[in-house]
């Protein structure tokens, strides 16, 4: 697993080969591309994504989302938050 930030698609995009999404991460909305995502596993809007590196690398669910947020809010402490 890699580090990734969640997001949540808000559109697919014309053009682009239906490659990219326009996608909501932290309330700022970013182009992701979602080619590297079986076809399968193609996200629509509404739905959960982890993104690294300006790609989407695994679909998720709003749970799995909190979880990863969660996990990089943790990384963001310090060690004397951490001790609290």
């Amino acid at each position: 697993m890699c580090l990734g930030i969640p997001g949540r698609v808000l559109s697919l995009l014309d053009g682009y080969g239906g490659q990219l999404a326009l996608v909501d991460v932290a309330g700022e909305q970013r182009k992701v591309n979602i080619g590297m995502l079986d076809e399968d596993a193609r996200p629509a809007p509404g739905d959960w994504v982890v993104i690294h590196m300006g790609f989407a690398v695994e679909k998720t669910d709003q749970a799995g989302a909190e979880r990863a947020m969660a996990g990089l809010e943790l990384m963001g402490r310090s060690r004397d938050d951490a001790a609290e």
